[in-house]
């Protein structure tokens, strides 16, 4: 018997409520509000259970990014709630993504950030609340513009210090606190 699938609007509504109460929510990325508030944040669910059809949706995801006016479209979230329920197997794939980037000739123009329910750090203990900053409620590939990165760098002097400063956020806030936000992942989930 085959699981069935998510609902986009559900995947889409529940990584939107990740974006709003945990990324812009506690500043874990001063730039997501500006992007948020003016609507150039394009969600994409992928249906895809494997690579292949992951890369695929991926490739489709940077053309479009690609064509669009970024004062429309400044990034997207690519959201995969059927594929990589192991984040060792996502991290894996985040090679394959990197090259299709430069198969592309994309690289230099776009990054790919990601994030995943169990994202983990390697030099971190399991149990440190410092995985939570690359936690979403499903895997998702954050396409960015440079260009915007860049700006966002310009304007934030002290970049350097963002990830600091989330840790210490979430230290405060601690997996309790990351619960109660209801954002994901699930405490199950949780180290």
């Amino acid at each position: 018997m085959t699981t069935p699938l998510l609902p986009t609007d559900a995947a889409i509504e529940a990584t939107r409520r990740w974006v709003d109460r945990a990324v812009i929510g506690l500043n874990l990325c001063p730039f997501a509000k500006a992007v948020q508030t003016k609507g150039q944040v394009h969600y994409a669910v992928s249906q895809a259970t494997d690579a292949h059809d992951l890369l695929a949706d991926l490739k489709t995801e940077l053309q479009a990014l690609h064509a669009s006016d970024p004062a429309q479209r400044d990034t997207t979230l690519l959201i995969a709630p059927h594929a990589f329920s192991d984040f060792l197997d996502f991290n894996d794939f985040l090679d394959k993504a990197d090259r299709l980037l430069r198969k592309m000739r994309l690289d230099g123009e776009y990054q790919i950030a990601s994030f995943h329910p169990q994202f983990q750090f390697a030099d971190a203990p399991t149990d440190d609340v410092s995985h939570y900053t690359n936690r979403a409620p499903y895997p998702i590939l954050h396409l960015l513009r440079e260009a915007s990165i860049d700006r966002a760098v310009e304007a934030f002097p002290d970049a350097s210090l963002i990830f600091e400063k989330n840790v210490q956020t979430l230290r405060t806030l601690g997996v309790d606190g990351w619960q109660a936000l209801g954002v994901g992942p699930a405490r199950d989930n949780a180290p």
